[in-house]
C-alpha cells in the first residue's frame, strides 16, 4: 500500500485536500479527464516517463475526497489486473511519478505506508476511536464465526459512547467536588456540602456497577477471542483419547488397552459450532494403593501432575467416567460406574466460579438388555453426590466411541455431546447487564480495555474509601473527608476511560497508540 506523505495530522483538524486530479493520477493518466468523486472510471495507466508504454490498459480508478473517507483524507484507489508483473510495474511507476518540479524523486510526496498507518490516520482524523481500531484488528484475525461476531460487535460506537458518557459523568462529579474546595467558604450552595458529596457518591456507586459489568463481559469475550480451554480428565482407559479422536475426526491421540499410554498433555485446537476450542487430553489419573503400583513409572507420575495442573486452569473440565464390568460380571452380568480417588480429588479442586464441569458416561456400548443408559446415568449422579464432587454444568451425557456396523452409538452420543457443549459455550460467553447495544458490545472489550477498566474501578473504590461512610448512613461529615484526594481519584478514573477511547486530554494516551495500531 502506498500513501501520500504529509505532516502528522492532528485530531479534529481539517485535512489538506488534493487538487481535483491528484498528482499521481495526472502522471499515470496524462490524457484522463477530471475525476468525479466516488465514481468508478476505467483508465489506461501509462509509464510516467515513457508515455507510450502501457502498464495496464483497463484499470479501475476511484477518487474519494476528504473528509468522508476511511482515513478522513483524500484517497485515490487504483484497481489493476492482479498479475504480479502488472502490480509491480504500477507500484514502481507510482514511485517514479512522485517527483518534484525538477524531475527528481521526492519521497515526501509518496511512500509505502507504515504498519497500521491508514488506521492511525483514521484515528487522528476522528474516523475511528481506539475501541473501533482494536475491533478492526479482531476482525482481521478472526478465524471462527463467533470470533467474527465478537469483532463486529466491537466496531459499533455503542461501547465508545458508554465510556465517554462515564468519563463526562466523572468530570461533572469532580467539578462539583472542586467547587466545594474553591468556593465553599465564600459561596452559598443550594445543597449542603454533605448532601452534595452524598449525591456524588451515589453517582459513583452506580457508575462502578456498570464498569464491573463490562469487566465481567470482557472476560467472557476473551473466551471467544483466545479460545475456550477444555481438559479431558479420567482414569486410565476411560476413553479420553478415543473421545478426542472422535471429536477431532482423526487420530490425534494414541489409543491402547495398556494403562498410562498418554503421558503428556496433548493439545488440539478446533472449531466447534463457531467457537474456537483448545482440547487437552491428559494422562489417566490413578492411585498407588493397588496391585498396579509397580507399573506406575516416574514419567507417568509427572504426567498425572501435569494433568491436574491442566484441569486447574481449564475453562471447562470434562470428566470421562466409563461403564465397567463388575467383578462378578461373568456370573451376574452386572455393570458399574466408579470414580477413583485421584479423579475425585482433581475434580474437587475445580473453581465453579470460574470453571464448568461436565460428566460424560463413556462406553455405553457395553450396556446390555438387562441395563439401560438412563439408570447408569442415575448411578453416576449418585456417585457424584456421594463423593461430594462439583455439581455438573450440564446433565450427564452418554457416549460411545466404539464404532459398530451401523455407527449408531458413536454418531448419536458424540453428536449430542457436541450440541450440548455448544449450548454451554453460548451461556459462558453471553453478555450480562441488559439488552442495550452498549452491554451487547461490551462482550467485545479487549484485554487492554479490561485492564484499564479494572484500574478505573480501583480508583472509584479509592474515592468511596475516602468518604469513609457506612453504606446505610446518609449523614456525611465533610470535615472528616479529604475532598482533594477524593477529587484526584475521580480524575484518575476519568483518565483511565480516556486511555480506552483515546478521547479527552490525558498526558500519556500516546503511549498506547503504537501498540494498538501495529496490531
Amino acid at each position: 500500500m502506498l500513501i501520500c506523505k504529509a505532516p502528522k495530522p492532528i485530531r479534529a483538524m481539517a485535512c489538506k485536500k488534493f487538487p481535483k486530479n491528484p498528482l499521481i493520477y495526472q502522471r499515470l493518466c496524462p490524457c484522463g479527464s477530471t475525476l468525479k468523486p466516488r465514481h468508478a472510471i476505467v483508465r489506461t495507466l501509462h509509464h510516467p516517463s515513457r508515455r507510450a508504454e502501457v502498464l495496464d490498459p483497463k484499470a479501475l480508478v476511484l477518487f474519494f475526497p476528504a473528509p468522508q473517507t476511511v482515513t478522513g483524507e483524500d484517497v485515490l484507489e487504483l484497481h489493476v489486473h492482479g498479475g504480479k508483473a502488472v502490480v509491480q510495474s504500477v507500484l514502481s511507476a507510482i514511485a517514479l511519478a512522485a517527483t518534484d518540479d525538477e524531475g527528481k524523486s521526492d519521497p515526501s510526496i509518496v511512500r509505502y505506508a507504515e504498519p497500521g498507518e491508514f488506521t492511525r490516520r483514521a484515528f487522528y482524523n476522528n474516523r475511528l476511536d481506539l475501541t473501533q481500531v482494536e475491533a478492526l484488528g479482531d476482525t482481521l484475525s478472526a478465524e471462527t464465526e463467533q470470533q467474527r461476531r465478537l469483532a463486529v460487535k466491537g466496531t459499533s460506537a455503542a461501547l465508545s459512547r458508554q465510556y465517554e458518557s462515564w468519563r463526562q459523568q466523572l468530570l461533572y462529579a469532580r467539578g462539583e467536588l472542586e467547587a466545594l474546595i474553591d468556593f465553599s467558604e465564600d459561596q452559598h450552595f443550594d445543597e449542603s456540602p454533605a448532601h452534595l458529596i452524598g449525591s456524588v457518591r451515589d453517582q459513583v456507586l452506580s457508575l462502578q456497577r456498570g464498569v464491573t459489568t463490562v469487566i465481567e463481559n470482557a472476560s467472557r469475550g476473551e473466551l471467544l477471542r483466545n479460545g475456550i480451554d477444555l481438559a479431558l480428565v479420567g482414569a486410565p482407559n476411560a476413553g479420553k483419547s478415543s473421545l478426542l479422536n472422535r471429536i477431532v475426526g482423526r487420530e490425534a491421540a494414541i489409543v491402547s488397552q495398556e494403562e498410562g499410554t498418554t503421558r503428556d498433555v496433548i493439545e488440539v485446537g478446533l472449531d466447534i459450532g463457531g467457537f474456537y476450542c483448545k482440547f487437552g487430553d491428559v494422562a489417566g489419573l490413578r492411585g498407588k494403593s493397588t496391585a498396579s503400583e509397580a507399573s506406575i513409572s516416574s514419567i507417568e507420575v509427572e504426567g498425572m501432575r501435569r494433568a491436574k495442573e491442566r484441569a486447574r486452569v481449564a475453562d471447562v473440565v470434562i470428566a470421562i467416567i466409563p461403564v465397567e464390568q463388575a467383578v462378578d460380571y461373568v456370573r451376574s452380568g452386572r455393570l458399574q460406574v466408579e470414580i477413583n480417588d485421584e479423579v475425585a480429588s482433581t475434580l474437587r479442586l475445580c473453581d465453579l466460579e470460574k470453571q464448568s464441569v461436565i460428566y460424560v458416561l463413556n462406553k455405553i456400548d457395553l450396556i446390555g438388555p438387562n441395563e439401560d443408559t438412563v439408570s447408569m446415568q442415575g448411578r453416576l449422579m449418585h456417585k457424584i453426590s456421594d463423593k461430594q464432587l462439583p455439581r455438573p454444568s450440564l446433565p450427564v451425557l452418554a457416549v460411545s466411541c466404539m464404532e459398530d456396523q451401523q455407527g449408531s452409538h458413536a454418531t448419536k452420543g458424540v453428536h449430542e455431546f457436541l450440541i450440548r457443549l455448544t449450548d454451554l459455550f453460548q451461556d459462558m460467553t453471553a453478555a450480562s447487564g441488559g439488552d442495550s447495544a452498549a452491554w451487547e458490545s461490551s462482550i467485545g472489550a479487549t484485554e487492554r480495555q479490561r485492564l484499564l477498566l479494572e484500574q478505573c474501578s480501583s480508583e472509584l473504590q479509592n474515592f468511596l474509601d475516602q468518604l469513609d461512610r457506612d453504606d446505610t448512613s446518609h449523614d456525611l461529615d465533610e470535615d472528616n473527608i479529604d475532598i482533594v484526594l477524593a477529587a484526584e481519584s475521580l480524575r484518575n478514573a476519568a483518565d483511565c476511560l480516556a486511555k480506552i477511547t483515546g478521547i479527552g486530554q490525558v498526558a500519556n494516551v500516546e503511549e498506547v497508540l503504537g501498540v494498538v495500531f501495529e496490531k
